[in-house]
C-alpha cells in the first residue's frame, strides 16, 4: 500500500462512526490540521449520518469521499489507501475495528475507552502485538492545563511519593442524565459507567501518579434513573415545577433545539437504523449504574479511593492527592449549577457567560492548592487552555495529527497501553459490582502487564 504521507505529508484518514463525537475530528482536519491530513472515506452503517459530515467536508474542501459499511472496513483501507483511521463508534465495536484496521495496515486512533470489556480489550492487545501498528489513545483529560498543573507537583516531588488519593466527580443533571438517554445505557454497549466516563479519570490517577493498578473494589448501582430508582418517588421543588409550568422539561433532550443533534439522529436518521438519541431517562429498561465508589490499590502500597454520581445538582472534580511530604489538592467546577436560557436549553458553557455566576458561593473556576509540612498552603498556577474538555482539546488534537513532540516532560501522549491499564481499573471494577468481592487485575487476562 502507498503510503500517501511520504509522499504529500498528508496521511489519509477514514472515519469509523459518523455521530456526534466524530465532529471534533472532522473539524480539526479541515481547519488546524487541513496541512497535516485529510479525510478520504467514512465507515458508517447509517448513510444519513455520514452524509452530515459528508456535506460538511465538501463545502469546504469540494470533492466527494466514499461511505463504506462496516463489513467493508478492509475494503476502504485498501481502495482508498488509507493511512490512519479514526474510530469513535460505540464501545462495544472498538475490539473488532480496531484490530481489522491495524490487520489491514491503518494506523488507528481510538476514542477513550479501548474497548468495552477485558476481553474485547485483549483482542486488541493481541492484534498490536501482532501487527506492530500504532494505537493512539484520545485521552484528552491529560491535556487540560489543571490536570497538567497537578501532574507537574507530583512530578516535582513538592509532596513527596504519592501514598493517596482521593477522587470525587460530580456529573449534573445535563451532562450526566445524557448517558442515560442513548446507547450508553445499555452497559454491554457502553461497558458501563466504570469504564465509559471513568477511564477517563483513572488515566488521569495513572499518569498523575505513575503507578499500576493492582486491586479493585467497588459499590453502587442505578440508584437515581430508571423507573424504580429514587426519581420514582421523587417530589420535583419550586423550581422544576416553575420549569415545567414554562412548557420546559429540564430531564428531557429536545432534537429540535439543537440543529447539529437533529441532523444526526432526527426522524431521517431513525428510519434507517431506529436508534434514539432522545429516549427517556426513567425508561425501565436502563441498565447503567449512575452512584458509584471504588477503592483501588496501586503498586508501592498508594491507594485511591473514587466516587462518582450522574445525578448531581452541579458538575466538577475534587482531587487530593496525599504524599509523604505535603497534599495538593485540585477543586475544579466546570457548572455551578444547571440554568436554563431563553430557548428552554440548559446552559452548557458558563464559562461564557461569567457575569451570571458572579455572586455564586460554587463560581464556575479551577484551583490547585499545593501545602508541604509544616508550611502554609500556596496557589499553583494554572495555565490558560485551548478549546474543550478543560482547554486540552487543542493540544490533543496537536499531538494526534501533528505527532506527539519528543521532548514533553509531562508525557501527555497515550497510546494502546494507556487505554488497557485505565480501563482495566472500570472492567475490574464491574466484576466486583456482580461479584461482591475485590478483583486483581491480574486475574483480567489482559495478555500485557500493566
Amino acid at each position: 500500500m502507498t503510503d500517501a504521507a511520504t509522499t504529500t505529508g498528508r496521511r489519509r484518514y477514514a472515519v469509523i462512526g459518523t455521530g456526534h463525537r466524530a465532529g471534533m475530528y472532522v473539524g480539526a482536519l479541515l481547519d488546524a490540521h487541513a496541512a497535516d491530513g485529510e479525510i478520504v472515506a467514512w465507515v458508517e452503517p447509517n448513510p444519513v449520518r455520514a452524509a452530515v459530515h459528508e456535506a460538511r467536508v465538501a463545502a469546504a474542501v469540494g470533492g466527494t469521499r466514499p461511505v463504506y459499511g462496516p463489513d467493508d472496513l478492509e475494503k476502504a483501507i485498501e481502495n482508498e489507501r488509507v493511512d490512519r483511521v479514526i474510530v469513535t463508534s460505540p464501545d462495544r465495536t472498538h475490539a473488532d475495528l480496531v484490530c481489522r484496521a491495524l490487520r489491514a495496515g491503518a494506523d488507528v486512533v481510538v476514542e477513550k475507552p479501548i474497548a468495552a470489556t477485558a476481553e474485547q480489550a485483549r483482542l486488541i492487545v493481541d492484534a498490536v502485538q501482532e501487527t506492530g501498528k500504532d494505537v493512539t489513545m484520545t485521552f484528552n483529560y491529560r491535556y487540560s492545563p489543571r490536570n497538567a498543573a497537578l501532574r507537574e507537583v507530583i512530578r516535582s516531588g513538592e509532596i513527596g511519593d504519592v501514598v493517596a488519593v482521593h477522587f470525587d466527580w460530580a456529573l449534573d443533571t445535563v451532562h450526566g442524565a445524557d448517558y442515560f438517554r442513548r446507547w450508553h445505557r445499555e452497559k454491554d454497549v457502553s461497558g458501563g459507567l466504570l469504564v465509559h466516563k471513568s477511564s477517563h479519570h483513572f488515566d488521569l490517577v495513572n499518569w498523575w501518579t505513575g503507578l499500576a493498578p493492582r486491586r479493585v473494589f467497588a459499590a453502587g448501582g442505578r440508584r437515581f434513573y430508571g423507573d424504580d430508582a429514587a426519581h420514582a418517588t421523587y417530589e420535583p421543588n419550586e423550581t422544576e415545577q416553575a420549569l415545567q409550568a414554562q412548557g420546559v422539561d429540564p430531564w428531557a433532550l429536545d432534537l429540535d433545539k439543537n440543529p447539529y443533534l437533529s441532523e444526526l439522529y432526527g426522524p431521517e436518521a431513525q428510519a434507517v437504523d431506529g436508534y434514539r438519541r432522545d429516549r427517556s431517562v426513567f425508561d425501565p429498561d436502563i441498565e447503567l449504574e449512575d452512584t458509584l465508589s471504588l477503592v483501588v490499590e496501586y503498586e508501592k502500597g498508594a491507594v485511591l479511593t473514587y466516587s462518582l454520581v450522574a445525578h448531581a445538582p452541579f458538575e466538577g472534580y475534587r482531587v487530593v492527592v496525599t504524599g509523604t511530604r505535603g497534599r495538593a489538592e485540585l477543586e475544579v467546577v466546570e457548572r455551578g449549577s444547571v440554568a436554563f436560557g431563553e430557548s428552554g436549553t440548559a446552559v452548557i458553557d458558563p464559562s461564557a457567560t461569567p457575569e451570571a455566576w458572579e455572586n455564586d458561593p460554587r463560581p464556575f473556576g479551577e484551583r490547585l492548592v499545593v501545602q508541604r509540612h509544616w508550611e502554609r498552603a500556596r496557589e499553583w498556577p494554572i495555565a490558560e487552555g485551548i478549546g474543550g474538555h478543560g482547554g486540552g482539546d487543542a493540544f490533543l488534537l496537536r499531538d494526534v495529527f501533528t505527532g506527539a513532540p519528543d521532548d514533553d516532560p509531562l508525557g501527555r501522549a497515550a497510546g494502546y497501553l494507556d487505554g488497557v491499564r485505565a480501563s482495566a481499573v472500570g472492567y475490574a471494577g464491574n466484576r466486583s459490582l456482580a461479584t461482591g468481592d475485590p478483583v486483581a487485575l491480574d486475574d483480567l487476562g489482559l495478555g500485557v502487564s500493566l
